[in-house]
């Protein structure tokens, strides 16, 4: 009946579907129909505003620049606002270690030398003349590529953007140029946001230089690991701030959805994009978090919301939940399970939780048809054949696949992403706060889905035989093999309720102080 009845009925609406060609459709144009992670009757985050940061001693300035560079932001910030540090002395270390290391990193796009040295000489005056603006200023850091920079190129790391140059810089940049940071390199991302090559080659973990650092944030994972800058922004959509902060060993905190604006970002898929800080230490997050936060007017999805933190809040007594089964299976390490230890060892308390077996994967049919959505020009105009990575798990296949789904299953796709988030909040109803393993693949799904907030963080080492890669296995560019194993960071994640950054962090300052091993630094940096 529907062959028979094709040109009569069907026909006519296939011709509709490409109307809305016909017009200009911006990349910063949302879909009418936009996801909202805060349900009706849910309690969603803190009631106030409160920031209070830790009371750090006094530390002397190191006499060696690495150990200047690999300091924290939480660090750095006193020795800039006590005058005992210039940001132009920081921000010519960053320089010179870029030069020094990103030959072997492959994690700078454009450095922007010219900038970093103005911003940082005027820090330097406005301090002098006691007008301090706060924590980040001075503070030179990078940011991913996809961040729009007036006047400076953004790539989005792929060939056909590599010459694309903004005209005014994205939200984010903005409330950094506003905290008075130092913007000194835009940051290698894998092309249009996946995995961990661009057009300049592939991003090298600095702990391990035979594999890639992960993506696709991989230039700032690579960077902030490296020493290279104080702090970068990444993204997220589906994994992206989460896998190079763990292989890494960086701390990253993916926000909650709508907290942080996107304004000027590149866009891969309205409801799950999510801009959130790279940086050595938990509380470092926090202090980034605080000041990229807040509603634009250019992306419809932010809102209003508060934070609500305290670095020496305490966290005993706090619910953890975990999954015993996944950890005693791949990829959870003994890392992962002396994690549940150290949770009791702060006073929080570890409970066994459990969420349906359902078919989660299935949402990232979602994922896939509002990329292939927002790069359909590029799709149709054979754009995408320029990008170097051609494998079927790279974007070119997975757009040009993306339109045969149906409109049907996307839309069954969406109500179950509804339902994914009454059972995360069924879960959240018994505790507190989530520890997973970092790349479990349900919970990577289903919380970038549902908008909760995670903070990736080191937690231990691990040996590893083998190099390991975003990319499906290829037979005839084997991984390199390592004997005797090479040593490499792991890190666990935590998972917050909406918008309840404050609780996470703490959590993660608790965990860190326990696990002891985020000051240790990649040899050879």
């Amino acid at each position: 009946m529907a062959a028979n009845s094709w040109r009569k009925t069907m026909a006519p609406l296939y011709e509709r579907r490409t109307g809305p060609r016909r017009i200009a459709l911006e990349p910063s144009l949302a879909p009418a129909s936009r996801w909202n992670p805060m349900l009706p009757g849910l309690k969603i985050g803190p009631d106030r505003d409160r920031f209070i940061r830790s009371k750090t001693d006094p530390v002397s300035l190191p006499d060696n620049d690495a150990d200047i560079a690999f300091a924290s932001v939480t660090q750095l910030s006193r020795w800039i606002e006590q005058r005992k540090l210039t940001s132009e002395r920081l921000t010519s270390i960053y320089l010179k270690r870029i030069e020094q290391f990103d030959p072997k990193l492959r994690c700078i796009i454009t450095l922007t030398r010219d900038l970093a040295l103005a911003q940082a000489n005027k820090a330097d005056e406005e301090i002098a003349a006691g007008k301090y603006r706060g924590p980040l200023h001075g503070i030179p850091w990078g940011g991913k590529d996809l961040l729009d920079t007036a006047d400076i190129p953004t790539t989005y790391g792929a060939e056909p953007f590599r010459d694309r140059v903004p005209t005014e810089d994205a939200a984010v940049v903005k409330r950094l140029h506003d905290a008075g940071a130092v913007l000194v390199a835009k940051l290698s991302l894998g092309a249009l946001a996946l995995n961990d090559i661009w057009f300049g080659g592939q991003t090298m973990n600095p702990w391990l230089l035979e594999e890639g650092a992960s993506g696709s944030s991989a230039g700032p994972g690579a960077a902030t690991a490296a020493g290279l800058v104080g702090f970068a922004i990444g993204s997220e959509t589906g994994g992206s701030i989460v896998s190079p902060a763990m292989r890494c060993g960086v701390a990253g905190l993916r926000p909650t959805y709508g907290r942080v604006p996107r304004t000027g970002a590149m866009t891969l898929c309205w409801s799950l994009d999510k801009l959130g800080p790279m940086t050595r230490t938990v509380e470092d997050a926090m202090l980034v978090l605080q000041a990229i936060s807040g509603p634009e007017a250019g992306d419809v999805a932010s809102v209003p919301s508060h934070l609500d933190f305290d670095a020496a809040a305490s966290v005993r007594g706090l619910r953890v939940g975990y999954f015993p089964n996944w950890l005693k299976q791949s990829p959870a390490t003994q890392v992962d399970r002396a994690a549940v230890e150290a949770v009791r060892i702060t006073g929080m308390v570890p409970v066994e939780v459990a969420i349906p077996d359902w078919p989660y994967g299935s949402l990232n049919l979602i994922l896939f048809a509002e990329g292939a959505a927002a790069f359909e020009e590029l799709t149709l105009t054979g754009g995408l054949e320029q990008l170097k990575a051609q494998v079927p798990d790279a974007w070119p296949n997975i757009f040009r696949e993306a339109r045969f789904l149906s409109a049907v299953d996307f839309v069954q796709a969406d109500r179950l992403r509804r339902k994914v988030a009454e059972e995360m909040a069924r879960l959240f109803s018994q505790v507190d706060l989530l520890l997973v393993p970092s790349l479990r693949d349900e919970m990577l799904t289903i919380t970038n889905f549902t908008g909760h907030p995670s903070l990736t963080l080191r937690a231990g080492f691990v040996q590893v035989f083998k190099a390991r890669s975003d990319w499906a296995p290829d037979p005839n560019n084997p991984m390199p093999t390592f004997s005797p194993p090479r040593r490499v960071p792991h890190g666990v994640t935590l998972i917050g309720r909406l918008f309840d950054e404050g609780t996470l962090a703490s959590a993660g300052l608790a965990l860190e102080a326990a696990f002891g091993v985020a000051a240790e630094r990649p040899p050879g940096f």
